[in-house]
């Protein structure tokens, strides 16, 4: 018999997160995902879709009762406009709903994180990113699972020109480039999150980028 989960998706309307979306309503190991977002999605079967903004999340609500969670915000320091503003979408908002999740029952957490996360890295980037890692998983999750991709690989509704930059010259340059610093696939990144969320048993572990390549091929 097939154990089926509820999701908690976080970041659905990014280029991850739709990806997470699309595989997880076609896995049969998945009852339900409830997806918060600011805008509304397209209606799906077992799609639950919370629109709220994230400053004004109900800490009481329902749907928090879930079995685990996905996270897969993220956002620039030039789409954010602040330091600040860029922490509190990729460290404080991903602390608050792992939280809340967890105080709800959730047993596992996945995090879309970056390559080089690291809490005490001189580059703030990969400071911030270092730091919600390390915050999530004293939450004390049964299962907590890292994924720290590259450059991810797809098309964003969202303009992001010096990472479409970036992707064009990774692009060209796929043959030459070492495999941990490769563009990943965001339906790659999109499958190890899933798989982490629907674990039989749940594991803690991070999934660095080069290993995202080795095990989903071809994706």
């Amino acid at each position: 018999m097939t154990t089926t989960s509820r999701l908690l998706l976080v970041g659905a309307t990014g280029a991850v997160g739709r990806a997470v979306l699309k595989q997880a309503l076609a896995d049969p190991r998945v009852a339900e995902v409830v997806a918060l977002t600011r805008r509304p999605l397209d209606v799906a079967p077992r799609l639950t879709n919370v629109v709220a903004a994230f400053d004004d999340i109900p800490a009481d609500a329902p749907w928090w009762q879930v079995d685990a969670v996905i996270c897969a915000l993220g956002t620039t320091r030039r789409a954010a406009g602040s330091d600040e503003k860029f922490a509190a979408v990729d460290r404080e908002l991903p602390l608050r709903i792992a939280r809340l999740a967890r105080a709800a029952g959730a047993a596992r957490f996945a995090l879309v994180s970056s390559l080089g996360a690291d809490a005490a890295s001189g580059n703030f980037y990969l400071r911030t990113k270092g730091e919600a890692e390390d915050a999530i998983r004293r939450v004390g999750y049964p299962g907590y699972t890292v994924v720290r991709p590259s450059l991810i690989d797809a098309d964003r509704v969202e303009s992001r020109p010096g990472e479409r930059l970036a992707l064009i010259v990774a692009r060209a340059l796929n043959p030459l480039i070492p495999r941990r610093w490769k563009a990943v696939k965001a339906g790659a990144i999109a499958k190890a999150l899933l798989d982490a969320a629907l674990a039989p048993e749940p594991v803690s572990r991070v999934i660095e980028s080069a290993e995202l390549h080795a095990t989903t091929a071809g994706r």
